[in-house]
C-alpha cells in the first residue's frame, strides 16, 4: 500500500497584544500537520519469466505481467488530523495460474507447463482501497493512526485493520514507533482441474487465514549529517498457508502425462501456522548537497525454515535544485523452507511439501534507476492543482534460479490550491 504522509515538525510563536489591563500573554499557534490536500497518481509495470511455475509442480513458464495505477488522497481534516485514502487496481495476465486448467484453450495446441493456456483464468484483477486516519498532537511529539483496508480477487478476499502510534523526544531528533495490524483473509479455494473430480483427493477443509503483525522502530539523528534506525517485525499466521492450484508430483507415483502436461497428484499442503520475524537497520549518510548514501540491511527467519538476509544500497544525486537522480542495488539470499522440492521429487509418504521456488534456496540481485522532479513552490498548475513532485523508477530483478523480472514505476504529486 503506498501511503505518503507530509509531517511538519514546528512550531511557530506568536505574541498576541494585552487581553487584561496590565497584563500581557503570548499565544502558541500550530501550523497544520498538511497544509492542503494533495493527490498522488501512481502506477507501475511490472513483468517476469521464468521456468519454475509452481502451478505446474516447479517446472513451466512463469510469464507473468502486472499492471497497477493507483490514486491516493490525502485530505487535512483541520490543524492536526489527515485522512488519506488508497485506492488501486491491480490487471494481471499469468501464464502460470492460466494453467490450472492448461487444457481450456486452444484445442489445436497440446498443453504443455512451457506454454500458457489460452482460456479464461489467463487474466484477473485484484482490487484494493484503504483508509488511514492519522492525529498529531498540539507539540507534534505525538501521532497516532488507525488503518482499514479490504481486497478483493476471483478466487481471494481480505479486509485488514490496524493502527499505530510515533512519540518524538530529545528535540524531535529521537523517535519511536509501535503499529499493529490484522488481516483476515479467505480463499475461495479453486483446485487443479484434475484432482477436482479425483475420489482421492482431499481439499481444504478450512479456506481463511488470519495474519497479525506487531512492529516497533527507533530512529535518532546521530549527528548532522547521520541518521540511524532499527526496526523489529513479528508476525503470526494460521489457516490457509498453501495455495490451492499450486500442483506437487511425487517421485514414487507413475507419471501421467496428457499431451505434453504431467498431471498433478496433489496439490502444496503446507502447516497451518507460521511465525516470522525480521529485524534490520538503515543508516542515511548526507555527503554533501549533492549526494546522500542511504544503506539498509535487515535479517529474516521463520518457523518453516527460512532465513535470509538483504543489503540494499541507494545513492540519490541532486544534480539540480528541482531534479535527483536514484541509482540503487539489492541483494538478497535465502535458505529453503522444510517443505521444498523441486519437480517430481517429493514422495507420497510425506504429508508437508511443495515446489513453489518463492520458497526454494536462492539469491537474487536488483538493480535500479530513478530520476524524481520536485517543486516545493507548486509554480506549475492544472486546473486548481499545482504540481509538486514527479517520479520514475525502474527496477531490474534477477535470481539464480532463472527468474527474471522487470518494474517500470512512476508518480505525480499535486497540492490542490
Amino acid at each position: 500500500m503506498k501511503k505518503r504522509f507530509t509531517l511538519v515538525l514546528l512550531l511557530i510563536s506568536i505574541f498576541t497584544v494585552a487581553q487584561e489591563k496590565d497584563k500581557n500573554t503570548s499565544e502558541a499557534y500550530k501550523k497544520r500537520v498538511l497544509e492542503s490536500t494533495e493527490i498522488d497518481f501512481l502506477t507501475s509495470y511490472y513483468t517476469q519469466d521464468g521456468d519454475n511455475a509452481a502451478v505446474t509442480g516447479g517446472r513451466g513458464t512463469e510469464e507473468l505481467t502486472d499492471f497497477t495505477p493507483t490514486v491516493v488522497v490525502s485530505i487535512p481534516l483541520n490543524d492536526d488530523d489527515v485522512l488519506t485514502i488508497d485506492a488501486s487496481v491491480s490487471a494481471y495476465t499469468s501464464a502460470s495460474s492460466s494453467n490450472v486448467d492448461p487444457f481450456d484453450g486452444d484445442p489445436n495446441v497440446d498443453a504443455s507447463p512451457f506454454i500458457a493456456s489460452s482460456g479464461a483464468s489467463r487474466n484477473d484483477v485484484l482490487t484494493t482501497v484503504s483508509v488511514n486516519y492519522s492525529h498529531s498532537s498540539d507539540d507534534r511529539n505525538k501521532i497516532w493512526s488507525a488503518n482499514a483496508a479490504v481486497a478483493n480477487e476471483y478466487d481471494y478476499f481480505s479486509i485488514g485493520f490496524g493502527g499505530s502510534y510515533t512519540m518524538l523526544f530529545n528535540e524531535k531528533n529521537t523517535e519511536f514507533s509501535v503499529k499493529a495490524n490484522v488481516f483476515l483473509d479467505t480463499w475461495n479455494a479453486i483446485y487443479p482441474t484434475e484432482l477436482r473430480d479425483d475420489n482421492n483427493f482431499i481439499p481444504f477443509d478450512d479456506e481463511s487465514r488470519n495474519s497479525y503483525s506487531l512492529g516497533l522502530g527507533f530512529s535518532q539523528i546521530l549527528s548532522k549529517k547521520l541518521q540511524g534506525s532499527l526496526s523489529v517485525d513479528v508476525i503470526r499466521q494460521d489457516g490457509l498457508l498453501s495455495t490451492p492450484f499450486q500442483r506437487v508430483q511425487f517421485a514414487d507415483v507413475v507419471d501421467r502425462v496428457v499431451q505434453q502436461f504431467t498431471l498433478g497428484d496433489d496439490v502444496e499442503r503446507l502447516p497451518d501456522t507460521r511465525f516470522k520475524i525480521a529485524a534490520g537497520g538503515r543508516l542515511h549518510y548526507y555527503l554533501n548537497e549533492i549526494v546522500a548514501i542511504r544503506t539498509f540491511y535487515r535479517y529474516y527467519t521463520d518457523d518453516w525454515g527460512i532465513n535470509s538476509h538483504t543489503a540494499n544500497i541507494e545513492v540519490p544525486i541532486k544534480i539540480t535544485d528541482k531534479f535527483t537522480l536514484y541509482p540503487s542495488y539489492r541483494f538478497y539470499t535465502q535458505t529453503a523452507a522444510d517443505y521444498f522440492a523441486p519437480f517430481n521429487q517429493h514422495l507420497s509418504t510425506q504429508q508437508l511439501y511443495t515446489s513453489d521456488y518463492d520458497l526454494s534456496d536462492f539469491n537474487a540481485n536488483q538493480y535500479g534507476f530513478g530520476i524524481s522532479y520536485t517543486d516545493i513552490f507548486a509554480k506549475f498548475h492544472i486546473w486548481k492543482f499545482g504540481l509538486k513532485n514527479i517520479d520514475f523508477r525502474f527496477r531490474q530483478y534477477e535470481r539464480n534460479t532463472g527468474l527474471k523480472a522487470s518494474l517500470f514505476s512512476g508518480g505525480v504529486s499535486f497540492i490542490m490550491d
